[in-house]
Protein backbone atom coordinates (compact mmCIF):
# COMPACT_ATOMS: atom_id res chain seq x y z
CA UNK A 1 0.00 0.00 0.00
CA UNK A 2 1.21 3.41 -0.64
CA UNK A 3 2.16 5.86 1.96
CA UNK A 4 0.40 8.35 2.98
CA UNK A 5 2.22 11.55 2.17
CA UNK A 6 1.86 13.12 5.87
CA UNK A 7 3.81 9.93 6.73
CA UNK A 8 6.24 10.43 4.04
CA UNK A 9 7.14 14.01 5.10
CA UNK A 10 8.53 12.38 8.25
CA UNK A 11 10.62 9.57 6.60
CA UNK A 12 14.56 10.01 5.96
CA UNK A 13 15.08 8.15 2.51
CA UNK A 14 18.67 5.69 2.91
CA UNK A 15 20.22 6.87 0.23
CA UNK A 16 22.27 4.69 -2.74
CA UNK A 17 24.89 7.55 -3.28
CA UNK A 18 28.07 6.30 -2.68
CA UNK A 19 30.97 7.84 0.14
CA UNK A 20 32.94 9.80 -3.17
CA UNK A 21 31.96 10.98 -6.39
CA UNK A 22 34.80 11.99 -9.35
CA UNK A 23 33.45 13.63 -12.50
CA UNK A 24 35.92 13.78 -14.93
CA UNK A 25 36.55 15.25 -18.28
CA UNK A 26 39.18 13.85 -20.80
CA UNK A 27 39.98 15.85 -23.48
CA UNK A 28 40.59 15.08 -27.07
CA UNK A 29 44.44 14.67 -26.49
CA UNK A 30 43.83 12.07 -23.64
CA UNK A 31 44.54 15.15 -21.31
CA UNK A 32 42.30 14.33 -17.86
CA UNK A 33 40.97 17.08 -15.74
CA UNK A 34 39.02 15.43 -12.64
CA UNK A 35 36.78 16.94 -9.78
CA UNK A 36 36.63 14.83 -6.31
CA UNK A 37 33.29 15.09 -3.94
CA UNK A 38 32.82 13.88 -0.46
CA UNK A 39 29.25 12.68 0.84
CA UNK A 40 27.85 15.40 3.19
CA UNK A 41 26.59 13.09 6.46
CA UNK A 42 25.51 14.73 9.70
CA UNK A 43 25.20 13.05 13.19
CA UNK A 44 21.47 13.12 13.88
CA UNK A 45 20.63 10.82 17.71
CA UNK A 46 24.00 9.05 17.40
CA UNK A 47 23.61 8.51 13.51
CA UNK A 48 25.11 9.81 10.41
CA UNK A 49 23.18 10.40 7.64
CA UNK A 50 22.79 12.44 4.57
CA UNK A 51 19.70 14.27 3.29
CA UNK A 52 16.12 13.90 4.34
CA UNK A 53 15.22 13.29 0.66
CA UNK A 54 15.20 15.50 -2.47
CA UNK A 55 12.65 17.95 -4.17
CA UNK A 56 10.08 15.53 -3.12
CA UNK A 57 9.66 13.22 -0.27
CA UNK A 58 9.97 10.12 -3.05
CA UNK A 59 13.15 11.40 -4.42
CA UNK A 60 16.64 9.95 -2.65
CA UNK A 61 18.97 12.71 -2.68
CA UNK A 62 23.18 13.37 -1.69
CA UNK A 63 24.89 16.22 -0.55
CA UNK A 64 28.68 16.36 -2.04
CA UNK A 65 31.39 18.74 -1.14
CA UNK A 66 34.24 19.33 -3.35
CA UNK A 67 37.25 18.23 -1.66
CA UNK A 68 40.01 17.97 -4.75
CA UNK A 69 40.47 18.19 -8.31
CA UNK A 70 42.53 20.30 -11.33
CA UNK A 71 39.77 21.91 -12.67
CA UNK A 72 40.75 24.31 -15.57
CA UNK A 73 37.74 25.19 -17.38
CA UNK A 74 36.41 28.44 -18.36
CA UNK A 75 37.26 30.35 -15.69
CA UNK A 76 35.79 27.96 -13.16
CA UNK A 77 37.55 27.65 -9.84
CA UNK A 78 38.05 24.42 -7.70
CA UNK A 79 37.44 25.72 -3.96
CA UNK A 80 39.83 24.81 -1.33
CA UNK A 81 39.10 21.94 1.31
CA UNK A 82 37.83 24.21 3.96
CA UNK A 83 36.24 27.14 2.05
CA UNK A 84 32.68 25.58 1.19
CA UNK A 85 29.32 27.50 2.70
CA UNK A 86 26.29 25.37 2.41
CA UNK A 87 28.46 22.14 1.87
CA UNK A 88 30.06 23.19 5.11
CA UNK A 89 27.75 24.66 7.49
CA UNK A 90 27.74 23.10 10.91
CA UNK A 91 23.71 22.37 11.77
CA UNK A 92 23.49 23.44 15.45
CA UNK A 93 19.96 21.74 15.65
CA UNK A 94 18.09 20.02 12.89
CA UNK A 95 14.21 20.26 14.42
CA UNK A 96 13.39 18.03 11.44
CA UNK A 97 16.53 16.56 8.94
CA UNK A 98 17.21 18.59 6.15
CA UNK A 99 15.94 18.25 2.81
CA UNK A 100 17.27 19.73 -0.64
CA UNK A 101 14.74 22.33 -0.53
CA UNK A 102 16.23 23.49 2.84
CA UNK A 103 19.97 23.41 1.37
CA UNK A 104 19.45 25.47 -2.06
CA UNK A 105 17.06 27.90 -0.61
CA UNK A 106 19.99 29.06 1.35
CA UNK A 107 22.34 28.09 -1.60
CA UNK A 108 20.32 30.74 -3.77
CA UNK A 109 19.80 33.41 -0.68
CA UNK A 110 24.15 33.36 -0.49
CA UNK A 111 23.88 34.02 -4.54
CA UNK A 112 22.59 37.14 -4.06
CA UNK A 113 24.29 38.12 -0.31
CA UNK A 114 27.21 37.75 -1.53
CA UNK A 115 27.21 41.50 -3.19
CA UNK A 116 25.57 43.19 -0.89
CA UNK A 117 28.28 42.77 2.02
CA UNK A 118 28.77 46.02 2.91
CA UNK A 119 25.70 46.27 5.27
CA UNK A 120 23.37 44.37 7.04
CA UNK A 121 21.20 42.19 4.64
CA UNK A 122 18.50 39.83 5.11
CA UNK A 123 17.41 36.96 2.72
CA UNK A 124 13.78 35.56 3.00
CA UNK A 125 13.79 32.46 0.71
CA UNK A 126 11.12 30.43 -0.42
CA UNK A 127 11.46 27.80 -3.35
CA UNK A 128 14.63 29.70 -4.43
CA UNK A 129 13.59 33.25 -4.70
CA UNK A 130 13.27 36.14 -2.22
CA UNK A 131 10.35 36.26 -0.76
CA UNK A 132 11.58 39.51 0.88
CA UNK A 133 14.99 40.68 0.61
CA UNK A 134 16.36 43.85 2.59
CA UNK A 135 19.54 45.75 3.70
CA UNK A 136 19.27 47.48 7.45
CA UNK A 137 21.68 49.40 9.51
CA UNK A 138 21.19 46.17 12.27
CA UNK A 139 20.53 42.53 11.17
CA UNK A 140 17.31 43.12 13.27
CA UNK A 141 16.01 46.11 10.75
CA UNK A 142 17.01 43.88 7.97
CA UNK A 143 15.02 40.97 9.01
CA UNK A 144 12.51 43.33 10.00
CA UNK A 145 11.94 44.90 6.58
CA UNK A 146 12.43 41.57 4.87
CA UNK A 147 10.12 39.64 6.42
CA UNK A 148 7.51 42.21 6.31
CA UNK A 149 7.85 42.95 2.33
CA UNK A 150 5.73 39.70 1.97
CA UNK A 151 5.36 37.85 5.00
CA UNK A 152 2.56 35.42 3.26
CA UNK A 153 5.34 34.21 1.40
CA UNK A 154 7.64 34.61 4.47
CA UNK A 155 5.64 31.79 6.37
CA UNK A 156 7.68 28.25 6.12
CA UNK A 157 10.88 29.92 4.52
CA UNK A 158 14.28 30.15 5.27
CA UNK A 159 16.14 33.24 6.80
CA UNK A 160 19.36 34.27 5.92
CA UNK A 161 21.73 36.67 7.60
CA UNK A 162 25.21 37.57 6.76
CA UNK A 163 25.64 39.16 10.00
CA UNK A 164 26.13 37.51 13.51
CA UNK A 165 22.70 37.00 14.61
CA UNK A 166 21.88 38.84 18.03
CA UNK A 167 19.10 38.20 20.06
CA UNK A 168 17.50 40.85 19.00
CA UNK A 169 17.25 39.76 15.51
CA UNK A 170 16.21 36.04 17.47
CA UNK A 171 13.37 37.49 19.26
CA UNK A 172 11.92 38.55 15.83
CA UNK A 173 12.68 35.60 13.71
CA UNK A 174 10.61 33.62 16.63
CA UNK A 175 7.36 35.23 16.53
CA UNK A 176 7.14 33.74 13.14
CA UNK A 177 7.51 30.16 11.31
CA UNK A 178 10.35 29.61 9.64
CA UNK A 179 12.18 26.16 8.63
CA UNK A 180 16.00 27.36 8.56
CA UNK A 181 17.76 29.68 9.80
CA UNK A 182 21.31 30.84 8.83
CA UNK A 183 24.20 33.49 9.49
CA UNK A 184 27.95 33.00 9.80
CA UNK A 185 27.74 32.46 14.07
CA UNK A 186 25.37 33.35 16.82
CA UNK A 187 25.06 35.65 19.75
CA UNK A 188 24.88 33.98 23.29
CA UNK A 189 21.50 33.23 24.19
CA UNK A 190 20.54 33.40 20.34
CA UNK A 191 21.08 30.22 20.02
CA UNK A 192 18.85 29.03 22.68
CA UNK A 193 16.25 30.95 21.94
CA UNK A 194 15.82 30.20 18.59
CA UNK A 195 15.70 26.63 20.19
CA UNK A 196 12.41 26.88 21.14
CA UNK A 197 11.13 26.15 17.96
CA UNK A 198 11.93 22.25 17.62
CA UNK A 199 11.20 21.82 14.17
CA UNK A 200 13.55 24.76 13.16
CA UNK A 201 17.26 23.99 11.18
CA UNK A 202 19.79 26.38 12.34
CA UNK A 203 23.12 26.45 10.36
CA UNK A 204 26.32 28.22 10.73
CA UNK A 205 28.13 28.73 8.19
CA UNK A 206 31.48 30.27 9.28
CA UNK A 207 32.90 31.07 6.36
CA UNK A 208 29.74 34.10 4.92
CA UNK A 209 32.12 35.93 6.89
CA UNK A 210 34.53 36.38 3.71
CA UNK A 211 30.89 35.90 1.69
CA UNK A 212 32.24 38.68 -0.68
CA UNK A 213 34.98 36.65 -2.00
CA UNK A 214 32.49 34.10 -3.51
CA UNK A 215 31.43 37.52 -5.83
CA UNK A 216 34.02 36.89 -8.73
CA UNK A 217 34.59 33.18 -8.40
CA UNK A 218 32.87 31.12 -11.29
CA UNK A 219 31.99 27.81 -10.69
CA UNK A 220 30.23 24.83 -12.77
CA UNK A 221 27.34 24.17 -13.12
CA UNK A 222 25.78 21.07 -13.93
CA UNK A 223 21.95 20.40 -15.32
CA UNK A 224 20.33 16.87 -15.86
CA UNK A 225 18.54 16.32 -19.00
CA UNK A 226 15.32 14.08 -18.80
CA UNK A 227 17.15 11.36 -20.86
CA UNK A 228 20.49 11.79 -18.38
CA UNK A 229 22.21 14.03 -20.78
CA UNK A 230 24.27 16.58 -19.03
CA UNK A 231 24.63 20.75 -19.61
CA UNK A 232 27.58 22.14 -17.84
CA UNK A 233 28.13 25.86 -17.83
CA UNK A 234 29.98 28.31 -15.66
CA UNK A 235 28.32 29.91 -13.14
CA UNK A 236 26.59 33.41 -13.63
CA UNK A 237 28.89 36.09 -12.05
CA UNK A 238 27.78 39.94 -12.03
CA UNK A 239 29.57 42.37 -13.33
CA UNK A 240 27.63 44.83 -11.30
CA UNK A 241 29.40 46.23 -8.19
CA UNK A 242 29.19 49.93 -8.23
CA UNK A 243 27.69 53.05 -10.31
CA UNK A 244 30.63 53.28 -12.46
CA UNK A 245 30.06 49.45 -13.99
CA UNK A 246 26.77 50.18 -15.92
CA UNK A 247 26.39 51.56 -19.27
CA UNK A 248 24.65 54.73 -20.73
CA UNK A 249 20.87 53.67 -21.65
CA UNK A 250 21.42 54.89 -25.37
CA UNK A 251 21.10 53.95 -29.04
CA UNK A 252 21.66 54.84 -32.51
CA UNK A 253 18.92 54.91 -34.80
CA UNK A 254 18.65 56.19 -38.68
CA UNK A 255 22.20 58.00 -37.86
CA UNK A 256 20.72 59.95 -34.56
CA UNK A 257 21.95 59.16 -31.49
CA UNK A 258 19.57 58.89 -28.63
CA UNK A 259 20.40 58.09 -24.59
CA UNK A 260 18.30 58.94 -21.55
CA UNK A 261 18.16 62.25 -20.65
CA UNK A 262 18.60 62.33 -16.70
CA UNK A 263 21.11 61.15 -14.40
CA UNK A 264 20.21 59.12 -11.36
CA UNK A 265 20.39 60.35 -7.80
CA UNK A 266 22.65 59.21 -5.42
CA UNK A 267 19.91 57.40 -3.37
CA UNK A 268 18.68 55.97 -7.14
CA UNK A 269 22.08 54.58 -7.67
CA UNK A 270 22.27 52.92 -4.29
CA UNK A 271 19.16 51.09 -5.38
CA UNK A 272 20.05 49.87 -8.84
CA UNK A 273 23.22 48.44 -7.03
CA UNK A 274 20.98 47.03 -4.67
CA UNK A 275 18.34 46.18 -7.18
CA UNK A 276 20.46 44.69 -9.74
CA UNK A 277 22.34 42.41 -6.95
CA UNK A 278 18.53 40.81 -6.01
CA UNK A 279 17.66 40.55 -9.51
CA UNK A 280 20.36 37.86 -10.47
CA UNK A 281 19.10 35.82 -8.14
CA UNK A 282 15.75 35.62 -8.99
CA UNK A 283 14.24 33.28 -11.15
CA UNK A 284 13.66 34.20 -15.06
CA UNK A 285 11.18 35.67 -16.79
CA UNK A 286 11.61 38.05 -13.68
CA UNK A 287 11.16 41.47 -13.20
CA UNK A 288 11.26 43.34 -9.62
CA UNK A 289 10.67 47.05 -7.54
CA UNK A 290 13.18 47.72 -4.91
CA UNK A 291 13.39 51.12 -2.46
CA UNK A 292 15.23 52.17 -0.08
CA UNK A 293 17.42 49.01 0.35
CA UNK A 294 13.86 46.52 0.31
CA UNK A 295 12.26 44.93 -2.62
CA UNK A 296 8.82 45.40 -2.75
CA UNK A 297 7.36 43.02 -5.64
CA UNK A 298 8.93 40.22 -6.81
CA UNK A 299 7.98 38.58 -10.08
CA UNK A 300 9.15 35.32 -10.98
CA UNK A 301 9.08 32.97 -13.54
CA UNK A 302 6.98 33.82 -15.79
CA UNK A 303 6.82 33.67 -19.25
CA UNK A 304 6.81 36.99 -21.09
CA UNK A 305 7.75 40.67 -19.88
CA UNK A 306 4.88 42.54 -19.69
CA UNK A 307 2.98 39.45 -17.76
CA UNK A 308 5.99 39.70 -15.06
CA UNK A 309 6.04 43.00 -15.05
CA UNK A 310 2.38 43.62 -13.98
CA UNK A 311 2.67 40.52 -11.64
CA UNK A 312 5.88 42.20 -9.35
CA UNK A 313 3.38 45.99 -9.92
CA UNK A 314 0.33 43.60 -8.20
CA UNK A 315 2.51 42.15 -5.54
CA UNK A 316 3.88 45.53 -4.49
CA UNK A 317 0.07 46.46 -4.14
CA UNK A 318 -1.03 42.78 -2.40
CA UNK A 319 1.55 42.82 0.19
CA UNK A 320 1.54 46.46 1.60
CA UNK A 321 -2.04 46.00 1.77
CA UNK A 322 -1.61 42.91 3.93
CA UNK A 323 1.20 44.62 5.76
CA UNK A 324 -1.00 47.61 6.83
CA UNK A 325 -3.83 45.30 8.01
CA UNK A 326 -1.88 43.25 9.46
CA UNK A 327 0.08 46.01 11.29
CA UNK A 328 -3.23 47.50 12.16
CA UNK A 329 -4.97 44.58 13.58
CA UNK A 330 -2.95 41.95 14.15
CA UNK A 331 -4.99 39.90 10.79
CA UNK A 332 -3.71 40.09 7.57
CA UNK A 333 -5.45 40.20 4.41
CA UNK A 334 -7.37 36.92 4.19
CA UNK A 335 -7.97 36.26 8.07
CA UNK A 336 -9.56 39.93 8.46
CA UNK A 337 -13.22 39.76 7.47
CA UNK A 338 -13.42 44.04 8.26
CA UNK A 339 -14.32 44.80 4.78
CA UNK A 340 -14.42 48.62 5.66
CA UNK A 341 -11.20 48.53 7.57
CA UNK A 342 -9.69 46.80 3.96
CA UNK A 343 -11.13 49.16 1.94
CA UNK A 344 -9.84 51.85 3.93
CA UNK A 345 -6.27 50.35 3.35
CA UNK A 346 -6.89 49.29 -0.15
CA UNK A 347 -7.25 53.42 -1.31
CA UNK A 348 -4.70 54.15 0.96
CA UNK A 349 -2.35 52.05 -1.37
CA UNK A 350 -3.79 52.99 -4.19
CA UNK A 351 -3.35 56.66 -3.39
CA UNK A 352 -0.05 56.04 -2.49
CA UNK A 353 0.88 53.57 -5.62
CA UNK A 354 2.06 51.05 -3.01
CA UNK A 355 4.89 52.67 -2.58
CA UNK A 356 6.44 52.44 -6.01
CA UNK A 357 6.49 56.15 -6.37
CA UNK A 358 10.10 56.71 -6.52
CA UNK A 359 11.15 53.51 -7.00
CA UNK A 360 13.66 51.16 -8.98
CA UNK A 361 12.46 48.71 -11.66
CA UNK A 362 14.52 45.75 -12.90
CA UNK A 363 14.85 43.24 -15.34
CA UNK A 364 16.67 40.53 -15.78
CA UNK A 365 16.60 40.78 -19.55
CA UNK A 366 15.97 43.82 -22.38
CA UNK A 367 12.36 44.85 -22.44
CA UNK A 368 11.71 44.11 -25.92
CA UNK A 369 8.94 46.53 -26.49
CA UNK A 370 7.93 49.75 -24.96
CA UNK A 371 4.99 48.05 -22.67
CA UNK A 372 6.32 46.14 -20.48
CA UNK A 373 9.04 48.81 -18.92
CA UNK A 374 5.72 51.57 -18.94
CA UNK A 375 3.87 49.00 -16.39
CA UNK A 376 6.29 50.10 -14.18
CA UNK A 377 6.56 54.08 -15.34
CA UNK A 378 2.70 54.49 -15.08
CA UNK A 379 3.54 53.82 -11.07
CA UNK A 380 6.06 56.60 -11.15
CA UNK A 381 9.08 54.49 -11.33
CA UNK A 382 12.02 56.79 -10.47
CA UNK A 383 14.98 54.85 -12.52
CA UNK A 384 15.19 51.23 -14.57
CA UNK A 385 17.44 48.51 -14.64
CA UNK A 386 17.77 46.54 -17.61
CA UNK A 387 20.71 44.53 -19.65
CA UNK A 388 19.61 46.59 -23.03
CA UNK A 389 20.66 45.72 -26.65
CA UNK A 390 17.17 45.43 -27.72
CA UNK A 391 16.07 46.20 -31.29
CA UNK A 392 13.72 48.48 -29.86
CA UNK A 393 15.39 49.96 -27.27
CA UNK A 394 14.78 53.42 -28.47
CA UNK A 395 11.44 52.93 -27.47
CA UNK A 396 12.59 52.43 -23.93
CA UNK A 397 14.75 55.58 -23.59
CA UNK A 398 11.87 57.65 -24.91
CA UNK A 399 9.90 56.25 -22.91
CA UNK A 400 11.47 57.19 -19.39
CA UNK A 401 12.50 60.70 -20.97
CA UNK A 402 8.46 61.16 -21.45
CA UNK A 403 7.78 59.98 -18.07
CA UNK A 404 11.04 62.10 -16.22
CA UNK A 405 12.46 58.78 -15.24
CA UNK A 406 16.20 57.54 -15.46
CA UNK A 407 17.82 54.55 -16.84
CA UNK A 408 20.88 52.12 -16.87
CA UNK A 409 21.91 49.42 -19.05
CA UNK A 410 24.21 46.60 -17.49
CA UNK A 411 25.09 45.31 -20.45
CA UNK A 412 24.79 41.66 -19.02
CA UNK A 413 22.00 39.65 -18.98
CA UNK A 414 21.12 37.75 -16.01
CA UNK A 415 18.45 34.62 -16.92
CA UNK A 416 18.23 32.58 -14.23
CA UNK A 417 16.45 29.14 -14.76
Amino acid sequence: MAKKLSDAYKTIIDDPFPPRMEIAFVAADGGRTALVYDKVLYEVEGVARGLRYGENPDQAAALYRPVGGNLALGGALVLEPGEGLVSAAELLQFGKHPGKTNLTDVDSALGILRYLSAKPACAVMKHNNPAGLACGSTPAEAYHRAYLADRVAAYGGSVVLNRKLDLETAREISSSYCEVVAAPDFEEGALELLGSRKNLRIMRIPAMARLESWALKPVLDFKSMVDGALVVQTSFISRIASREDFLCAECVKDGLHYKVAREPTDAEWEDMIFGWSVETGVTSNSVIFVKGGVTLGVGAGEQDRVGVAELARDKAYRKLEDRLLWERTGKGWNESGDEAGKARVREEVTASKAGLLGSVMVSDAFFPFRDGIEVGLREGVAAVVQPGGAMRDLESIEACNEYGATMKFTGQRCFKH
